[in-house]
């Protein structure tokens, strides 16, 4: 059965058209002492308590010390609501950030055992090399290797070697493996062309704000990073460790989580621009903030804030974020 379209700001945040009735009753007794507030919705107090419960647990109605009940608005629900998600992303973020810092200390031997305190020391299974032609190597040992493919690419669309690497991604793609990738959302800008090559050859592609490092990852058997991380092609760590290799790929699946999707490869990627620029507008960044983080001019983004809310049919940027949420885009 369909869901029914939100036709309110409370239907939109997720509650039953029930509460959302007991909202607009408890509104009009705003500042009222409980007991008042229930008689008059002709409620007992444990009745009325128990009505607005699912509104109390997401902040939208409060009691104070002296059992008074406060309701907001819906515009300052909607407000605090986006605060809290905006906040919940930034800490996302920085917990990603602290993920990618501890990658190093995978293969770091910087504290080793005396002797006599373990029985057996094995070296890990890998090295750090340089030289050779970087596509021929990956090509190479993708082609010798099983397992799907993992790429963090910040960079590589600039490196003249993508003609190669898509052949191998057809010829992987045409095998039943799988291969995803996660760009820097300007990519969206500045190479439309490789992103929709790619996704023709079969890649799934989702992008982020931004990226710390390249990596590539295959299965639960290889990996290829920076020495040390970064955007450059060698030095070059090549991990067959598997504990090592399945924690980079765990780190990989975090980053693909919070990711966005590209959902038209074909002559269009604006909607996925469209969404990233929502959440940046919900995270109350400004212009310029905006250009920066998405790779965009600050032309470009006023250009399309105003094009974002005609469609929504807003008046101002506050009313397209409410827009926004009822129409689930953010």
């Amino acid at each position: 059965m369909a869901r029914a379209e939100p036709s309110t700001v409370l239907t939109a945040l997720g509650f039953s058209p029930a509460v959302e009735r007991t909202y607009e009753q408890v509104r009009r007794q705003s500042g009222q002492r409980l007991e008042w507030a229930a008689a008059a919705v002709s409620r007992t107090p444990e009745q009325l308590l128990a009505e607005v419960a699912p509104l109390v647990e997401r902040g939208i109605v409060r009691f104070d010390a002296d059992n008074r009940i406060h309701v907001e608005s819906p515009a300052q629900a909607l407000a605090r609501l986006i605060v809290q998600l905006s906040e919940a992303a930034s800490r996302s973020h920085a917990e990603l950030a602290d993920l990618a810092s501890a990658v190093p200390l995978l293969v770091a031997g910087a504290a080793r055992p005396a002797e006599g305190e373990v029985d057996e020391v094995h070296p890990l299974d890998g090295e750090i090399s340089t030289g050779g032609n970087a596509a021929m190597l990956i090509a190479a040992l993708i082609r010798q290797s099983k397992g799907d493919l993992a790429w963090l690419r910040p960079d590589q669309w600039r490196i003249q070697r993508e003609d190669a690497m898509l052949q191998v991604i057809r010829d992987l793609v045409a095998e039943g493996r799988r291969s995803r990738a996660i760009y820097p959302i300007r990519v969206l800008q500045e190479a439309p062309d490789v992103i929709r090559r790619r996704a023709e050859a079969g890649e799934q592609i989702r992008v982020l704000p931004d990226l710390p490092t390249r990596m590539f990852v295959i299965g639960t058997t290889h990996a290829v990073l920076p020495e040390p991380l970064g955007f450059i092609d060698e030095p070059r760590t090549l991990v067959r460790q598997q504990g090592i290799v399945e924690a980079l790929a765990l780190l990989f699946e975090l980053y693909w989580e919070r990711a966005d999707p590209v959902l038209g490869v074909g002559d269009h990627v604006q909607p996925d621009v469209r969404r990233a620029l929502l959440r940046q507008l919900a995270n109350g960044a400004h212009d310029e903030q905006i250009a920066r983080q998405l790779g965009l001019s600050l032309r470009t983004v006023r250009r399309r804030v105003a094009d974002l809310m005609t469609e929504l049919g807003a008046d101002s940027r506050f009313q397209a974020g409410v827009e926004a949420v009822r129409r689930g885009w953010v």
